[in-house]
């Protein structure tokens, strides 16, 4: 069967019209994004997964995000300790699915640029064009650690990930036996044959919080990743429009994608209740302490009212959007976020296999019947 040619504007639209993108985050580890004890809790198994990544491509969902983790937290749930690794995770579904992007979540110091290419343009073979990587810098210690790679400072953490990204670019490209003479990366000869198919790379995402992240971001993706408010369409409006004139400073073109936890019941008090039964009556606290402990956040770094309310976010999903409520105001968040000008939104629960089926019966028609989402055929 010949190759058809797919441009970057087609797997930046990730294949399809949708206005506003909804994908999946974190299914890849166990508990997901929820640190939470509740027995319906994520197990994060390929099976699940495999059934998930299916319900959400006949559903017409647009993309499957992982998170990148070698090493769980601990806590009474060893939250986040068994996942799947991003890359083969993608393959994996990429070939038992038709229409949705998968993107793998990759650390660059600790993939070797000429291995990493190979195996992308691999994914990008068996998902004809609809594999997406999500670079990381990494910050966990101890995951490095593990690797007996030691972890840079922050700014040249990123000047390493610039000439990874940069390498990785010139193996997809048409070069052919190239040196690559960096200050950390030095390749000899190299050629790196399949490419990736259709004629164009795939779409390149990051999440970066701090200002050289954002610069990072702003300079390399054509996706990224911010936070944004789940009601206020003027203040979510600002952060996009910032992000996109940013990368239209440097000739960019940028899609600014957000990240939300649902919790989606048939009335708000059921939701809200739900919610405060999985996110703080049965929070694992030794997980959540021991992530805020990596991130050096305590009541003395950051203030005891700042520690809590940092406690609390990281709880109800690792950061990212609380989006709590019945059908109609769940929509209604996410009809907020496609006004702001937000491209996409990754989005968890609790249990998604149990989940999902509810939010694409009831949510998905109302953002259909606004405009925001295709109708299914």
């Amino acid at each position: 069967m010949s190759e058809r040619k797919i441009t970057l504007q087609d797997r930046m639209a990730l294949h399809n019209g949708n206005k506003l993108k909804i994908g999946l985050f974190g299914a890849n580890c166990s508990s997901g994004r929820a640190v939470t004890l509740v027995p319906e809790r994520w197990s994060g198994s390929w099976h699940d997964n495999l059934r998930l990544g299916r319900m959400a491509d006949d559903a017409g969902l647009d993309f499957m995000l992982p998170i990148g983790r070698w090493k769980g937290y601990g806590g009474d749930t060893d939250y986040q300790g068994a996942t799947l690794e991003t890359v083969t995770w993608a393959t994996g579904l990429l070939a038992s699915t038709k229409r949705i992007t998968v993107f793998g979540t990759v650390h660059a110091p600790l993939f070797h640029p000429i291995i990493a290419a190979k195996q992308f343009v691999t994914a990008d073979r068996v998902g004809e064009g609809r594999f997406g990587l999500n670079i990381v810098v990494g910050w966990n210690e101890d995951e490095f650690e593990m690797f007996g790679v030691r972890q840079r400072d922050h700014e040249t953490r990123y000047d390493y990930g610039q000439e990874w990204i940069d390498a990785i670019k010139m193996i997809w490209s048409d070069a052919e036996d190239f040196d690559f003479d960096g200050q950390y990366i030095k390749l000899k000869t190299v050629r790196g044959k399949p490419k990736p198919y259709g004629g164009s790379r795939p779409i390149i995402m990051n999440a970066g919080a701090s200002p050289t992240g954002n610069a990072f971001a702003i300079r390399n993706c054509d996706a990224f990743f911010t936070q944004v408010s789940r009601d206020s369409v003027e203040e979510s409006t600002k952060i996009v429009q910032n992000a996109k004139a940013q990368a239209k400073q440097v000739g960019r073109e940028l899609d600014v994608y957000g990240v939300g936890v649902i919790t989606l019941k048939p009335t708000q008090r059921e939701a809200e209740e739900y919610y405060r039964h999985c996110i703080f009556e049965q929070a694992d606290w030794n997980a959540v302490d021991r992530i805020l402990a990596k991130k050096k956040i305590s009541p003395e770094t950051v203030g005891a009212e700042e520690h809590q309310r940092q406690r609390n976010g990281f709880a109800q999903g690792m950061g990212g959007l609380a989006i709590v409520g019945d059908p109609d105001r769940v929509a209604q968040i996410f009809i907020n976020l496609s006004q702001a000008g937000l491209r996409g939104i990754g989005v968890s629960f609790v249990n998604y296999l149990d989940e999902l089926p509810y939010f694409l019966d009831e949510v998905m028609p109302r953002l259909e019947r606004v405009g925001v989402r295709e109708k299914r055929s």
